[in-house]
């Protein structure tokens, strides 16, 4: 992987894309990992003595979450200590402007890439306007890696393109697990569709040590099996899982011996937490693995060689119905294999629950982009920075 960070690059204009990507509550942007996480490669751009033009997104237009970039701005300056200037234009003369007049070490942070329409083409009108005006383009974000936006391919076709170190070590990590042959996964949240997608890869091909399921997954799993899910059976048709099922019960089939369910809940029946064995639950809501499973999960998991998790057990943000979570996390942080974890509800399970993040081989800041990775699908961001260094040798 060619690094942007192993070249001499003083007095250079870099294009740098990035993911900022925040949960947004009532306007204000809550912080998350990804700007401390992409801050440090622009720090050191910037020390570097060149100048770091930054792209980036925020929510998606006709969401409460698209907002313009002013307050990521803000964010970033405390988190390298170092002036970041806001330009609220990308096409426009201001952002021309503010390019041309940047100086060694400068850092500018241009308008929300998807306010452009062409944002989600491969050469959208952003690659004619900017291209001339920077002297490089540098990757920083696996989490975005999977779109072939053209913020995130177009570049590449017209200068030479870099890994930046956050991006770089994303793929040094998931390339880490992708060698071993007996991986333990750990699969919760609400994307099932993703779940089947490593699953059957996985299986498949008998990489996989074990699949630990919660979440939605779990729900469906145990629907698939013939168990009651009780009042769960409300949520499974609000979520569409009902379109997976045919899919669960062929994966039980082929590989139930590689699958453990949940041989216990956590129930949720009037607004308490009710612990319940899989084969008798009759009425509340499953929101969270049982104390059984979880501590038959946690023996897996210190037993396993590399372990890779995405979607927490349960409903982590309620206190009552977060111990799941927080065993196998717990487990995970103890464990001596190599463990990988990713998906934004992961990475904010961490946080809430106050596990110590030295523990864990890797936290990926992807979620989507991380399982087609994992399941070995071809991501355009990265096809496009490899096929970069073939056609622009530096």
């Amino acid at each position: 992987m060619r690094r942007i960070l192993d070249y001499d690059i003083k007095g250079k204009k870099i294009l740098v894309r990035v993911d900022f990507n925040c949960a947004v509550e009532n306007g204000k942007i809550i912080p998350g990992e990804r700007i401390e996480a992409h801050s440090q490669t622009i720090k050191k751009i910037s020390e570097k003595g060149a100048m770091a033009i930054i792209l980036a997104h925020q929510g998606r237009e006709g969401n409460e979450d698209f907002l313009n970039l002013e307050q990521h701005a803000k964010l970033l300056e405390e988190y390298i200590g170092m002036p970041v200037k806001y330009v609220n234009d990308i096409l426009g003369e201001k952002a021309k402007n503010a390019i041309e007049n940047m100086k060694d070490g400068d850092i500018l942070l241009l308008e929300n890439v998807r306010v452009l329409a062409c944002e989600s083409t491969k050469n959208g009108s952003i690659i004619d306007v900017l291209s001339p005006l920077v002297d490089y383009y540098v990757l920083d974000a696996l989490s975005v890696a999977h779109r072939a936006h053209s913020s995130v391919v177009g570049f590449s076709d017209k200068m030479p393109s870099f890994y930046g170190d956050v991006l770089a070590d994303e793929i040094k990590a998931i390339e880490s697990v992708k060698d071993v042959t007996d991986v333990t996964f750990i699969l919760g949240g609400s994307k099932v569709k993703d779940s089947f997608s490593i699953m059957n890869g996985w299986l498949s091909d008998g990489r996989a040590k074990k699949f630990l399921v919660g979440g939605a997954l779990s729900i469906l799993l145990l629907k698939a099996e013939g168990k009651s899910i009780g009042d769960s059976e409300e949520y499974f048709n609000e979520a569409e899982l009902g379109q997976y099922l045919d899919d669960a019960k062929e994966i039980l089939d082929k590989y139930k011996d590689k699958i453990e369910l949940p041989v216990d809940v956590g129930l949720k029946i009037d607004d308490e937490r009710i612990e319940s064995d899989t084969d008798r639950i009759e009425k509340g809501q499953i929101f969270d693995i049982g104390e059984k499973t979880a501590e038959n999960y946690r023996k897996i998991i210190l037993e396993s060689s590399a372990v890779v998790m995405n979607g927490p057990m349960g409903v982590y943000e309620i206190d009552e119905f977060s111990k799941g979570t927080k065993t196998v996390l717990d487990a995970i942080s103890e464990a001596k294999g190599y463990s990988l974890l990713g998906g934004g509800h992961t990475i904010t399970a961490i946080k809430k629950l106050n596990i110590d993040k030295s523990g864990f081989s890797y936290i990926s800041l992807a979620g989507k982009a991380l399982i087609e990775y994992l399941c070995g699908k071809e991501l355009p961001g990265i096809k496009a920075l490899n096929d970069n260094e073939k056609n622009f040798r530096i």
